[in-house]
Order: C-alpha cells, then sequence, then structure tokens
C-alpha cells in the first residue's frame, strides 16, 4: 500500500448532518471545488480548469477538510465504526476533486504556471497529510474501532485494518519529537520529488535530434519520416526506440543514445541522493532497518529478501541469454555489439531467422483498429460496452471519452483516452482514476483514463503502433477494466487501490490477448488494404515470442536489482553515478545493456514514493499474470467464459476487500507456480 497524501475518499455530504458541519456554499464559489455536474455522478469540468484557480480551490478545500477531521478526532461520543471510519471515508471529497483535476494537468498538460503551484503545493499537502496520520486523537478512535471487531462485515473488517495499518506505518504511533521530525522529512521528499519529476520533463522536451539531410532518414520507415521538413527526433521512448531499432547510420544511434539515457543526468543525481538519505532516516525512525523493509512489509512478497530471491532466479538464465543473443548479433555485424547497435542488429536477427521484421508487422496494428480491439475483448470477457460521447468536457482535443455499459446497459463508467504525446506530458503511459467506485455515498460509478505517447502520423495517414506500442495499449488497458470492474462498499478499497505487486496483474495479463488469433483476424487489419493479418505471419509472430527476451529483461531486472539495493543500503550519504556503476559490475551486468531506467531518470524512484523498493512488482505479478493466462489456456482457451467470470469475480471486482494472497487462490484454487514465467520467456525451468 503506497503511503499517499492523506484524504478520506467519499462524500462529505454524508457527514453534514451526523457532524453538525458548515455548509459547503462556500468552497462551492471555486468551480474546481463544486460537484461534477452530468449524469452519472458527472464528470471532471477539464473545460474550466486555469492554474490560477487552484491556489484558492485547494486553501478552501483544506480548511473545509480539517474542519471535518477536527469534528471526528474530538467527538465526545465512543468511536465506532459509523462515526470514525465512515467519517474518514466522506471527509474531503471537495478537495479530493480538485486533487485528482491538478493530477490531470500536472501529469498531461503541464506548463510553467502548473509546475509553480505543484512547487508550491506538494509540501502543504505533506504536511497536511501528516497532520491527519499522525493525529493521536484520530488514531486513538481508529484503534479503538480496529481492536473491537464484533458486529462488522468481512470488509469493514478489511477497512478497519486499512486505516489501522495506514496510520501505524506512517508513524500514528511516535512521540511528538519524532512526529515533528518525520513530517519534516515528508514535506522535503514532496519538494524533492516534484524537482526531479521537473526536471525530466524538461530534458525530455527540450532536447532532441534533427535529421535535415536524407542521407540521415536511411532505414527508416516512412511513418518516422516527415515530407515537408526535418524529422526530429524526441527525447522520449515512443521516438528515440524505433529510431534506434531502424535507424542505419550508427553515428546517429548513438548520438539518439546518448542524447535517452542521459535525461537527468545533469540535474537529478544530487536530489536522487538526498531522497535516498532521507528515505532512510524516514525508515529507521518508523522502526525498519532500511526503506526497502518499510515499502515492502505491506506487499504480497512481504521482504525485500523474498523480492530479492525471486529476481535473482530470473538474472541468471536471463544473462545467459543476452549472451547467446550478442554472439548472434556480432556475427552478423561483423564488429562488436554497443548498447546503441542492440536494438538494430536484434531487428535484423530477427529478420534472418524467423523471417519477421516490425516493418512487417506495423501496417497492420493502426492505433484506432487496436483500440476497438481493446473494447472487443472487453465485450467477449466480461459483457462490458464501450461508446463514444461527445460533448463531455476534456483537458485537450485529442482526447476521446466513451461510456461504459454492462449487462441491461447497466451505466458501469466513463472511460477517458488520451493516445498521444504533446508538450508538457510526461512520457510513458499510465491509466489514471478520476474516481473511484464506491457505494458508501450511494451508487457512484468509476472514470477511469488511459494515457499513451503514440506519435501523430502524418495528416490523412492512420497512426501505426509497434508491436510493443500495441501491447502497451492492453497493458495499461487491464488497469482501466481493474478501475471500470471495481464493486465495493467504500471508496478506500476500491479498484487499483491494491498492494503494488498485485496491481500489475490485471494489466499484465490481459497483453496476452493481443496474440490471440481472435484479436488479430478482427482488428490487425492492413491500413492500405484492409485486409486481416495473414495466418502464416501470425504464426511467425507466436514462433518469435520469446526472441530477445534476455535483452527485455535483463534491462527491467537491472533498473529492479539497483532499485532494491540501494534502499537496503540504509542511511548513508550514496554517490549515484558510482553505486549505479558499481553495482550493474557486481551483478554481470552485460555491456551491450543499459538499465531500462538509469537514476537520473528513474521517475518510478523518485517522482514520488510509488515504486520506490517496488520495482520488482512487475516480475512479481508476471508470476501471477503467466500463472493465471495457464488457466485459460487449461480450459476453453483466452475467451473461455468461466475462466473470465471467476478472473471477474475474484481479482477486478474486489479491489482491496482481502488479501491479494488470497484473492489469487480464490481465482485459482491454489497458489501461482514459476513454471509458466520460465517458459514464457524461454528461460530454462530446472525440470
Amino acid at each position: 500500500m503506497k503511503r499517499r497524501t492523506f484524504l478520506g475518499a467519499a462524500g462529505a455530504a454524508l457527514l453534514l448532518g451526523s457532524l453538525d458541519l458548515p455548509a459547503w456554499g462556500r468552497v462551492d464559489s471555486n468551480v474546481l471545488l463544486a460537484p461534477w455536474e452530468g449524469d452519472f455522478g458527472g464528470v471532471p469540468p477539464l473545460d474550466k480548469v486555469r492554474p490560477e484557480l487552484f491556489g484558492p480551490a485547494f486553501e478552501a478545500g483544506i480548511a473545509a477538510y480539517r474542519r471535518e477531521i477536527t469534528a471526528i478526532a474530538d467527538n465526545p461520543a465512543p468511536a465506532t465504526f459509523a462515526n470514525t471510519l465512515e467519517a474518514l471515508e466522506g471527509a474531503g471529497r471537495p478537495l479530493t476533486r480538485v486533487r485528482r483535476l491538478f493530477s490531470i494537468f500536472a501529469s498531461s498538460m503541464s506548463t510553467p504556471e502548473i509546475q509553480a503551484v505543484e512547487r508550491e503545493w506538494s509540501p502543504k499537502f505533506a504536511a497536511l497529510s501528516d497532520e491527519v496520520l499522525l493525529n493521536p486523537q484520530l488514531f486513538q478512535r481508529i484503534e479503538k474501532v480496529y481492536q473491537s471487531p464484533k458486529g462488522l462485515n468481512p470488509e469493514q473488517k478489511r477497512l478497519a485494518w486499512w486505516y489501522h495499518t495506514e496510520f501505524v506505518r506512517s508513524g500514528a504511533a511516535l512521540d511528538p519529537a519524532s512526529k515533528k521530525k518525520l513530517s519534516a522529512y515528508n514535506q522535503r521528499l514532496a519538494e524533492l520529488f516534484t524537482s526531479f519529476g521537473q526536471n525530466l520533463l524538461a530534458d525530455e522536451e527540450n532536447q532532441t535530434v534533427t535529421l535535415s539531410r536524407p542521407e540521415e532518414l536511411t532505414g527508416l520507415p516512412a511513418s518516422m519520416v516527415n515530407p515537408d521538413g526535418a524529422t526530429v527526433i524526441r527525447n522520449t521512448r515512443s521516438s528515440a526506440e524505433p529510431f534506434l531499432t531502424f535507424s542505419e547510420r550508427r553515428d546517429l544511434r548513438e548520438k539518439v543514445w546518448r542524447m535517452w539515457v542521459s535525461r537527468g543526468e545533469t540535474t537529478n543525481h544530487p536530489i536522487a541522493a538526498e531522497i535516498l538519505r532521507l528515505r532512510a532516516r524516514r525508515a529507521q525512525l518508523l522502526g525498519y532497518p532500511t526503506h526497502a523493509h518499510w515499502r515492502v512489509e505491506d506487499s504480497m512478497a512481504g521482504t525485500p529478501e523474498r523480492a530479492m530471491e525471486l529476481m535473482e532466479k530470473v538474472w541468471k538464465p536471463a544473462v545467459a541469454r543476452v549472451h547467446q543473443e550478442v554472439a548472434d548479433m556480432e556475427a552478423l555485424a561483423g564488429h562488436p555489439i554497443e548498447p546503441w547497435d542492440y536494438r538494430f542488429y536484434a531487428e535484423k536477427v530477427r529478420q534472418q531467422r524467423y523471417d519477421l521484421a516490425e516493418a512487417e508487422i506495423k501496417p497492420y496494428l493502426q492505433m484506432d483498429k487496436i483500440r476497438d480491439g481493446l473494447f472487443w475483448m472487453a465485450s467477449q470477457l466480461y459483457n462490458l460496452d464501450f461508446k463514444p460521447v461527445s460533448g463531455l468536457p476534456v483537458h485537450h482535443p485529442d482526447v476521446q471519452v466513451f461510456r461504459v455499459t454492462g449487462p441491461q446497459g447497466r451505466h458501469v463508467g466513463y472511460f477517458y483516452f488520451d493516445p498521444f504525446a504533446r508538450e508538457g506530458k510526461r512520457s510513458g503511459a499510465w491509466m489514471s482514476q478520476y474516481r473511484m467506485q464506491e457505494k458508501f455515498a450511494g451508487e457512484i460509478p468509476p472514470i477511469v483514463s488511459n494515457n499513451c505517447n503514440n506519435l501523430k502520423s502524418q495528416p490523412g495517414q492512420p497512426v501505426l503502433l509497434s508491436w510493443d506500442d500495441a501491447e502497451t495499449m492492453f497493458h495499461e488497458f487491464g488497469h482501466a477494466l481493474h478501475g471500470l470492474s471495481s464493486d465495493v462498499n467504500y471508496p478506500s478499497l476500491a479498484g487499483t487501490d491494491v498492494a503494488r505487486d498485485f496491481v500489475e496483474l490485471p494489466s499484465q495479463i490481459h497483453e496476452h490477448w493481443l496474440g490471440t488469433p481472435e484479436i488479430l483476424n478482427r482488428f490487425a487489419l492492413h491500413y492500405q488494404t484492409g485486409k486481416p493479418m495473414p495466418a502464416e505471419l501470425i504464426e511467425r509472430i507466436r514462433k518469435a515470442s520469446t526472441f530477445n527476451q534476455g535483452f527485455s529483461t535483463v534491462e527491467f531486472l537491472a533498473s529492479a536489482i539497483v532499485d532494491m539495493r540501494i534502499h537496503l543500503e540504509g542511511d548513508r550519504d550514496i554517490d549515484t553515478r558510482e553505486y549505479e556503476s558499481r553495482i550493474l559490475a557486481e551483478i554481470g551486468m552485460p555491456p551491450q545493456i543499459v538499465m531500462r531506467h538509469r537514476l537520473p531518470q528513474f521517475g518510478h524512484l523518485f517522482h514520488s514514493d510509488s515504486y520506490s523498493a517496488g520495482y520488482y512488482s512487475y516480475l512479481w505479478a508476471e508470476v501471477l499474470d503467466q500463472d493465471a493466462w495457464l488457466a485459460f489456456k487449461e480450459a476453453g482457451g483466452p475467451f473461455d467464459k468461466k475462466v473470465a467470470e471467476r478472473f471477474h469475480k475474484h481479482i477486478l471486482s474486489v479491489g482491496n476487500t482481502l488479501d491479494p494472497a488470497q484473492a489469487y487462490r480464490n481465482f485459482r484454487g491454489r497458489d501461482p507456480e514459476i513454471t509458466p514465467l520460465l517458459e514464457a520467456r524461454g528461460f530454462p525451468t530446472g525440470g
């Protein structure tokens, strides 16, 4: 469970009668704090957002939230589930609304004005979070409810456990002097997280490689070339990686590679070092030997040692596979392979060995068709229907909105799709929850979004995706389905608010459906002929599915191992440049590969606490997803209705209402096994 700025997730309206709080009229004068308008609980007023509104909205929302917290903590009546935990679930709704709006703009529409607001308010929200989490009267009431579970149903007991765990792990039991020190750490960390992310965004936006001569374009597919002027390679993964795959110009590949792996190099090393030092001190203050022990405690892994054990099991066969891949590439290239050569020659070897080229696949992967394939998959597996909606407010003209319905036309939620890269949008792909599902404040449906950084095509041409980018769309849509399928009472337990190494199960398992004949035959249609992908091409893709798994596994695992190792170091000064280099040498990192995320650009670790000491989660979740995928294969195939129904019932819909290991056992009938993961990556299974 990630540490978050603490805000009750449900509605203030529920509290007005029982707590005699002031009405919300004054707060609603700021449009960002007002209840969202429209059917089905309303939608975010994205068309009314202006940067100058956020400060006053935050101030008013915080003041109202403080009044609610004071009323809950100082309530003279004995603590009960209703007057304490349900009251907390109802606290802070207007502030939650405005913070969700700000999050959308900070990640997708960032400007100097938005960044200034973020720098000012991040430490203030850290202080507010501590003000709540370290409130002794409030914690005393939570503890009384937690210690007296009689009469509570299972979900209510889980909520009591959740609140108690959140408060204890955040320092509620500390003495006043330690609480003061802890709060200072958290506020400084919030400042550093913001600086790290903004520095990284600046490098991604301001650094490019411009190709203005025809000879610089050798090998590039037409979809990458600007026919009307210079072709610009942006400092984003969606731009740099295709160039490294296709460009015949080795000198330019090196130039683009160095630009890409140097993001944050001049600004973020000292920030990362200070973050590491403060995290270590915070963990010790909370009673843990290291930050890694604190972070992993409430995950499925439970301890850093268990997470490291899994990574080490996969690391050795992955490195051995890389050595084979490099030997094959060097035989073809006739010279030693450097990091800027790897993708280029891997593509050449794939063409030679499997008669399969990325350029042969890409014409069949039109972004709009792949999106339609996502929706069709959801309809076949979970009886969900996605229909476009016009007229709802959006934050950019590229954003598409879909209404999601279930059987008998029941409204399920809204899905926002923001597919393209643009200035002010952070790199990568992610899912966001604009609103959590709940039943506590009435039937409140979820609103979720998927955000990608696909490159726009030339006018009149479709957007063509690489296989990896299409797979990413299925991955993020898995997160969206997790949020949309939530069926719980309390918003703090809803949707994707689950253990970090469990949350990637729904995303990663849905990647598998891209490669099914049912999807490819219907939606992998050639952009010129309209014909489906030929069966023999699908078969070649299947045969090549374990190709280059050494590279993809090692670049990920190197990042995950360095993440865990560096967060096990404790309170000492760390030179992050030296540390990264030394640990990679210790574990035998092949020199032809660089970490997927080097430390000065590792936003998962240093833009928040979110994935710190937790990047291993993707591998842990892959053990689950490969084992779960086997359940479909053992039954009637990828669209087996009974298995899909079990997955929806026991995984997608339950949120955090029960322990994730038990949720998986309820679905699978047993604990997961690692063998399907090793087989899927083409690694030895040990017999």
